[in-house]
């Protein structure tokens, strides 16, 4: 038996994070010495790790409580496992072209910036207009058929004819 400290040392898993995941019931509470420290096992060790890894691969709590289930029975069917680990891709691959959209966009703004000594800037200008970017893209793709840098751009041009016409009209 060893005391949070070891357990963490040899799991990986901070102290702090061993004791949250006790208090949402990720993991049993351990047995407790005479002096009330918690005392884990190897197994409680070897759970630690296989919490460690599922969460260094970016699976969510609700997504580790169903791994260690899985784990956990003998019976399981591989299939539940594979469809759990496909459904995360699929997540993973969702963040990963969100994060590419931002990244397209934040680089077609740089590149409009002069970066130099004048107060004028386009990045910005982009963050104090008005709808966040992913609700004029949403636009952008049901009114135009377009995505990504193409959204962005058709989202500036509808904002300046639109700037114009309602100048135009006062």
């Amino acid at each position: 038996m060893m005391n949070i400290g070891k357990a963490a040392a040899a799991s990986g898993v901070s102290a702090k994070m061993i004791r949250y995941y006790e208090s949402i019931g990720l993991i049993p509470e351990v047995s407790r010495s005479e002096a009330g420290y918690r005392e884990y096992s190897d197994n409680d060790v070897h759970t630690l790790r296989f919490i460690r890894r599922a969460r260094d691969l970016g699976f969510s709590v609700e997504q580790m409580v169903e791994l260690l289930a899985l784990w956990q029975d003998r019976n399981r069917a591989s299939a539940d496992v594979k469809r759990i680990a496909l459904e995360h891709v699929a997540e993973l691959e969702r963040k990963a072209r969100e994060l590419q959209e931002m990244s397209k966009t934040l680089m077609h703004l740089a590149g409009s910036c002069h970066g130099d000594s004048r107060p004028d800037c386009p990045i910005i200008r982009d963050l104090s207009e008005d709808g966040t970017a992913e609700e004029m893209r949403e636009i952008s793709r049901a009114h135009f058929g377009v995505t990504g840098m193409e959204a962005d751009r058709t989202q500036r041009q509808v904002k300046r004819s639109l700037g114009r016409s309602t100048r135009s009209r006062k």
